[in-house]
C-alpha cells in the first residue's frame, strides 16, 4: 500500500508539466530514483526465475507462487510505462538506457542460447517471457527497435555485466544534453566461447527442414550464432515451453503498433491508408519486421501498394510480383542506424553474407514447417505456430518453396492415417464429435487478430502438464486425454495436429475454411443389424427400456461376491456409436427383456479367458470423456484427481460355444461401428491419396466401407 501510494504520488509529480520540476526530477541524486527502480525490477525478474525453476522440479507443482511474482512484474512495467507516458523526455531516454544496459543486454539476451551455460543468472523460459512483457507493456519505440536490432548480434556479443556504476552510469547520463546520444559504458566485453554452443546446435537431433544459413561452417573463422537463429533454433529443437515461449517472442513483434500510412494526392481526391493496430501492440518500425522476416503479408501489400501509388521506383514491381520484398537488395537503413547503436554499449554486429528480409523470411518460414512436422510438442503449441504462419501468410501458397509444400503435404497425410487408425481406438465413438468441435476451435484460434495466450501461459505450461502425470497410461482416461491433448506426457493424439495441417493445407491453397469439417452424414441402419431387431434407436438403450432379446445370448455376472444374477448378453452398434447390453428376460413377453445395464462398445476389448474357456472379459470405460463433463470428474488442472479405473465384466457362460458366439458377436458390432467412422471421415482425409506406406491400411479400410449389407451371422 505505501509503494502503491508513492507511485501514485510521484506520478501526479511527473504530469506537473513544468520545466523547472523536470529539471529538478532528472538532476542528480534525485535521478538515481530511476536506477533504483530498474535495479529493483531486475531483482524482481532473478527472484522469478528461481521461483520458475523451483516449480519445474517440484513433485507437486503449485502456479499460485508465480502467479504472484507475474502480477507484480508485470505492475512494476506498466508503473514504468505510465512514468514514461508523463512525456519527460529525459526520463523516457534514462529509463531506456538502464532496461538496455542492465537488463536486456547483460542478463535477458544472453540467456536464449540452447544449451545451459554456467553463470548466467536467469533461464531462457523466464527470459523469453520478460521480452514479451517489456515489448508490449513499455511503449518506447528506441527501446523496442534497439531490442530488435540486438537479434542480428552474435550470441558471444554479449556477457554479464557487473552490477557496480548503476547509479553512476545514470548520473552521467543525467548530465548529458538530450540531443547527445550515451556514450559506451567503458567495459570491455571479452567474447564468451560460441563454438560449444554452435556444436550444440549441428549435433543436436535434425528436424525434418533445416535452418539455412543460421550458423557458419565449423571450421570457418569467426563463426558465429546469431541470436535470431538461436530464437528460431528453439522452435525446432526446443521442447514445449521453448517453442512456446520463442513463438511467443515472434508474435508480440509482429503484432507492431507502427503504422503505414502515406497521403495520396490525385486530381480531386485527397486519401490515406492506415494499417489497424492490434489490442496489444509494440512501438516498432515495420521495416524492423521486414528485416527479422515476420511482416505480414497484408502488411507488405499496402506498403508496396502505397508505394506504387505515390510513384516510388519498383513499388509496382513488387506488388505483382511473386518475390516481392519492401526492402529490395539489403538491409534497412533504419535497421542500419540502430545497429549502430549498439556500439555504444560496447555490441558489435555481424550479418551474414546475403542477408536479407526476403532470406530472414525464407527462414522463419523453415523453422515454422519444421515445427509442424515435430511429434514431441504439444498439439496446442502447433496451433499457436498455426496463428504465425496464418499471419505471414494470410493468402496462398507463394511465399513457400516445394520443399516447405512437400514437407506439410507428407506431414497431414501422415497424421490422417494416423487419424483413421483411431476410428478403431477406445473412444472411436467420440472421434467425430472430437473432431468438429477441434476443428472450430483451431479455425477460431488460427484467424484470431492475436495469440490466444499471454506470455505468462509459458511459465505455468510445466506445472499444469505435471499435474495429471498420476493417469495409468493403461486406462481409457489415459486414451481420451490423448485425444483431448490435455497433457503432454501422454502420447500425442494425431486429431489436433491432424485438423491445423488440413486447415494450413487449405489456405494455403487459397482455399476458405469451412465452419465444419467435411464429414460425410449418418448412413441409414440396415433392417437386418441387430439394433433394429432389439428395437433400439440412435438414443440408445435406457435402464429400463424394453427391447427384444433375438440373438441375446443367456449369461451370469457377479457384481457383488457370492451373488451372481442371470442375463441376456447383447452387442449391439448404430452408426457411429455402439453399447454392450444386459438385460432380465420378461417372463410375461416371449423374447422380450428389460435392459438392466449398459456400457460403451467401443474400447471394451474382448478377450476369452485362458483357462477358463467360458469366460467373456470386458473393459467398461466411462460412458463420456471426463474433460467433457466436468461437473462428474472434476477438472484435473484445477486439483490434484485421483487415477483413473476402468471397470471390468467377466460374464459366464454355458459352454465354450456360446462364450463364442459372445465373442464374435462384439468384435462384429465393434467393426460395424468402426466402418461407419472410417466412412464418415473418407472426405476429411482423402484415403484415395494415402502415403503409401498406409496403402495396405486404407485399402482394407475402403474394402470395409463398400459393404453395405454386412452378414450377421
Amino acid at each position: 500500500m505505501i509503494r502503491t501510494a508513492v507511485r501514485a504520488l510521484t506520478l501526479n509529480v511527473y504530469h506537473v508539466g513544468d520545466d523547472y520540476v523536470n529539471r529538478f526530477i532528472t538532476s542528480p541524486p534525485h535521478a538515481d530514483y530511476f536506477s533504483n527502480l530498474v535495479t529493483f525490477f531486475r531483482k524482481q525478474c532473478i527472484d522469478l526465475n528461481d521461483l520458475v525453476t523451483e516449480t519445474m522440479r517440484s513433485a507437486e507443482p503449485s502456479t499460485s507462487t508465480i502467479l504472484a511474482a507475474v502480477d507484480e512484474i508485470e505492475d512494476n512495467l506498466y508503473y514504468i510505462s505510465d512514468v514514461i507516458s508523463a512525456g519527460i523526455p529525459d526520463v523516457g531516454r534514462l529509463i531506456t538506457d538502464n532496461i538496455l544496459r542492465h537488463l536486456i543486454f547483460p542478463l535477458l539476451l544472453p540467456s536464449l542460447r540452447i544449451e545451459v551455460v554456467n553463470g548466467f543468472q536467469i533461464g531462457a523460459v523466464t527470459s523469453l517471457y520478460l521480452l514479451c512483457c517489456i515489448l508490449r507493456i513499455v511503449k518506447i519505440k528506441d527501446l523496442a527497435n534497439t531490442i530488435s536490432a540486438a537479434f542480428f548480434c552474435p550470441l558471444d556479443a554479449f556477457s554479464p555485466q557487473p552490477e557496480e556504476g548503476l547509479n553512476g552510469n545514470m548520473t552521467r547520463l543525467c548530465c548529458e544534453s538530450r540531443s547527445q546520444s550515451s556514450g559506451s559504458d567503458g567495459i570491455v566485453r571479452q567474447p564468451l566461447d560460441a563454438e560449444s554452443l554452435i556444436k550444440e546446435v549441428s549435433d543436436s537431433s535434425a528436424p525434418k527442414t533445416e535452418l539455412k544459413d543460421v550458423t557458419v561452417k565449423n571450421g570457418c573463422p569467426g563463426s558465429r550464432l546469431e541470436l535470431r537463429g538461436a530464437l528460431l533454433s528453439h522452435i525446432t529443437t526446443g521442447d514445449d515451453v521453448q517453442v512456446l515461449g520463442a513463438l511467443s517472442v515472434l508474435a508480440t513483434l509482429l503484432q507492431t503498433k507502427g503504422q503505414i500510412s502515406a497521403a495520396i494526392q490525385l486530381p480531386s481526391v485527397h486519401f490515406s491508408v492506415l494499417i489497424t493496430p492490434p489490442k496489444f501492440s509494440v512501438e516498432l518500425d515495420e521495416s524492423m519486421l521486414d528485416a527479422l522476416g515476420i511482416l505480414p503479408q497484408r502488411k507488405q501489400h499496402k506498403k508496396l501498394l502505397l508505394e506504387a501509388l505515390v510513384g516510388e521506383d519498383s513499388g509496382e514491381e513488387q506488388l505483382f510480383s511473386s518475390d516481392n520484398t519492401s526492402v529490395k537488395g539489403g538491409i534497412d537503413i533504419e535497421l542500419d542506424g540502430y545497429l549502430q547503436k549498439l556500439k555504444d554499449y560496447g555490441i558489435s554486429y555481424f550479418l551474414k553474407a546475403g542477408a536479407s528480409p526476403r532470406a530472414h523470411r525464407f527462414e522463419v518460414l523453415d523453422a515454422l514447417v519444421s515445427l509442424f512436422c515435430r511429434s514431441n510438442i504439444s498439439a496446442e503449441i502447433l496451433w499457436d505456430g498455426g496463428w504465425l504462419l496464418r499471419q505471414l501468410l494470410p493468402y496462398s501458397e507463394a511465399e513457400f518453396n516445394s520443399h516447405h509444400l512437400k514437407l506439410l503435404k507428407d506431414s497431414y497425410k501422415y497424421w490422417a492415417t494416423e487419424l483413421l487408425q483411431e476410428a478403431r481406438g477406445i473412444w472411436s465413438d467420440f472421434l467425430i464429435i472430437l473432431l468438429s468441435d477441434e476443428w472450430k476451435k483451431c479455425k477460431r484460434a488460427i484467424e484470431a487478430p492475436s495469440p490466444r495466450k499471454e506470455p505468462k501461459s509459458m511459465l505455468l505450461h510445466s506445472a499444469k502438464a505435471s499435474a495429471v502425470d498420476a493417469v495409468p497410461p493403461e486406462s481409457s482416461f489415459a486414451a481420451g486425454q490423448k485425444m483431448s491433448e490435455l497433457v503432454k506426457h501422454l502420447p500425442l493424439f494425431p486429431l489436433k495436429v491432424f485438423v491445423l495441417l488440413h486447415q494450413l493445407q487449405s489456405f494455403s491453397l487459397g482455399k476458405a475454411l469451412s465452419d465444419q469439417p467435411c464429414i460425410d452424414p449418418p448412413s441409414e441402419i440396415p433392417d437386418c443389424s441387430r439394433a433394429k431387431v432389439a428395437g433400439l434407436d440412435a438414443s440408445g438403450p435406457k435402464p429400463g427400456a424394453e427391447l427384444r432379446l433375438d440373438g441375446a445370448v443367456p449369461c451370469r455376472i457377479a457384481f457383488e461376491r457370492g451373488k451372481e444374477r442371470h442375463f441376456f448378453f447383447l452387442g449391439t452398434a448404430i452408426g457411429t456409436c455402439g453399447w454392450i447390453i444386459l438385460a432380465e428376460e420378461l417372463p410375461s413377453k416371449l423374447n422380450c427383456g428389460i435392459v438392466r445395464v449398459a456400457a460403451p462398445l467401443a474400447g471394451s476389448n474382448p478377450r476369452i479367458d485362458e483357462k477358463h474357456s467360458r469366460w467373456l472379459h470386458l473393459r467398461i470405460r466411462p460412458s463420456t470423456l471426463p474433460f467433457l463433463d466436468p461437473t462428474k470428474h472434476g477438472t484435473p488442472l484445477k486439483s490434484k484427481a485421483k487415477p483413473f479405473v476402468d471397470g471390468r465384466w467377466i460374464l459366464a457362460f454355458q459352454d465354450e460355444d456360446t462364450c463364442k458366439v459372445a465373442f464374435s458377436m462384439v468384435l462384429e458390432e465393434i467393426n460395424l461401428q468402426s466402418k461407419e467412422v472410417e466412412r464418415r471421415l473418407k472426405p476429411l482425409v482423402g484415403l484415395e491419396r494415402a502415403v503409401d506406406s498406409a496403402d495396405a491400411f486404407l485399402c482394407s479400410t475402403k474394402s470395409l466401407t463398400s459393404n453395405t449389407a454386412p452378414n450377421l451371422m
